[in-house]
């Protein structure tokens, strides 16, 4: 899996939840620096098939090559957006976008713009004197070199799962749920049609506490409110065996369940012992 993190720091009071505003600001930022049709629409446009605008915002039953991640209630907006295998060449085209949302149109209701921001690529810092620097190695693979059988899995973002067309809820939420989720997720983004995971899943969850955390956002396309809840909180896991570590850690990189460009389902792997 090849991947690129963009991270985005500066000192104003966000929202609780950024996803809604950053993607949607993003998003009209991203359409003015790459479109090139002069009626400015995407149906039936002649350089859709090669439009990140497109790919990323208006193609449908396609999971999208990228993914928001931030935490929730921040005190200043430090956010960042993972691209991922083919859409990492596209990398100038976003960087141009994320210094036009917030140099020229702004955020929130009253379009503030931001003069003042620190911009990471892979933790290479890359924006000085109001200029941005590409580092010469971008793209990274994805590896994992460690193992541990023992975990805390934090659900940092709300996670939203479903399993025989409906969301899983706190209680019925297992490992082999979250384990299938990123592994489906890893092929769709590779391009790959559906496998099932290959390897048996090992580990028993020992301890549980988690939560339903209700979101919304308001969406412009469908003049409606949309609501973003999904599970938050943490589990401990006993006895993983390899396989199924490494694909949980995955998950820390491409997000796991739904919503992703929005942020969600976020989680980071700890190690207990």
């Amino acid at each position: 899996m090849r991947y690129t993190k963009i991270e985005v720091l500066f000192h104003k009071k966000p929202p609780y939840f950024i996803g809604s505003q950053i993607r949607g600001a993003f998003g009209y930022a991203l359409k003015s620096v790459v479109c090139i049709n002069p009626s400015y629409k995407c149906e039936e446009c002649f350089a859709k098939d090669n439009c990140i605008y497109f790919d990323f915002y208006e193609k449908r039953n396609s999971f999208h090559k990228y993914r928001l991640d931030f935490k929730l209630g921040e005190e200043f907006y430090d956010f960042g957006i993972y691209l991922f295998e083919k859409s990492c060449e596209k990398l100038p085209y976003i960087l141009s976008s994320l210094q036009v949302m917030l140099t020229k149109n702004g955020l929130g209701k009253d379009r503030e713009r931001v003069e003042e921001f620190s911009m990471f690529i892979n933790g290479v810092d890359s924006y000085k004197d109001k200029r941005i620097t590409i580092p010469n190695e971008y793209i990274k693979e994805f590896r994992v070199d460690d193992f541990y059988p023992n975990i805390k899995l934090e659900l940092i973002t709300p996670l939203r799962l479903k399993k025989d067309n409906r969301f899983i809820k706190v209680d019925n939420l297992t490992i082999d749920d979250l384990i299938n989720s990123i592994y489906q997720r890893q092929m769709k983004l590779l391009d790959k049609e559906y496998k099932k995971f290959p390897y048996p899943i090992k580990g028993e969850i020992t301890k549980r506490e988690l939560n339903f955390k209700e979101l919304t956002r308001y969406s412009n396309r469908q003049k409606t409110k949309m609501m973003l809840g999904g599970i938050m909180g943490h589990i401990e896991i006993a006895g993983l065996n390899q396989e199924s570590y490494r694909v949980l850690k995955l998950g820390e990189l491409i997000g796991v369940g739904k919503q992703t460009v929005f942020g969600l389902g976020k989680i980071e792997v700890k190690e207990i012992g």
